[in-house]
Parts: C-alpha cells; structure tokens; sequence
C-alpha cells in the first residue's frame, strides 16, 4: 500500500493525491495536521533522501523562524524537534512506496518509475 503524508490543503499534495487517483492507484493518507508527524518515520525518511531534501526551507514557515532555530535543524536531531514542533516544515508529499522506498515532493515520472518497479 502506498502511505502519502503531508497536509490536505497543500496544492503539491492535491496534485499528487489526483495523480494517484488517476493511475487507479489506492492510497492511503497521513495528514500531518490531524495525526502528526510520525516520529517512527523520521530517521528513515532522513536516511533515505537526507535532511536537507525534506525540510522545506523555501516556504513560509522556514522564512518565519528565527535564525537560532533554523541553525538548530543542522542536526538530526535539531531536525527532529523543528518538524515535530512545525510540521509544514516538511516538503510535502512524502511518500512511502509499497517496496519500502521514500519520495519528497511531487515528480509524475519518478512516480511512475516507483510504481513500475
């Protein structure tokens, strides 16, 4: 089963979600705001595309932090409590493929090779 994690009103998340639908593909979704971040998740995910890759630092929640704070998500475990304390942090969607792969972001034709695979 293919889990998406992210936040129900993000446009990258809506899009994402509309791609799965349209390739007949079932999902399941994790929605940040509702359930949290799933603290389990994080050092996978961190392992598999990196803390830079997943920590948005081009929206607004990062642009709002203070410069004390963002040095703090140097660290994994500095990452850790920023996207525990702000979940939008996080570049959305994450996905967890059935094969155990993770993606960040939304990329139709990487999407494609994940689901060929």
């Amino acid at each position: 089963m293919i889990t998406i994690y992210g936040i129900p009103n993000c446009d990258t998340v809506k899009k994402a979600r509309a791609w799965l639908t349209e390739q007949g593909l079932a999902y399941t979704f994790h929605d940040f705001k509702k359930q949290g971040v799933p603290l389990d998740k994080l050092p996978s995910w961190g392992k598999a595309v990196g803390l830079d890759r997943l920590l948005n630092r081009q929206g607004t929640t990062w642009r709002k932090l203070d410069a004390t704070t963002q040095a703090s998500a140097g660290t994994p475990q500095g990452a850790q409590a920023l996207v525990l304390a702000n979940p939008s942090i996080i570049k959305r969607p994450v996905v967890q493929w059935p094969r155990g792969d993770v993606t960040v972001g939304f990329d139709a034709s990487r999407w494609a090779e994940m689901i060929a695979k």
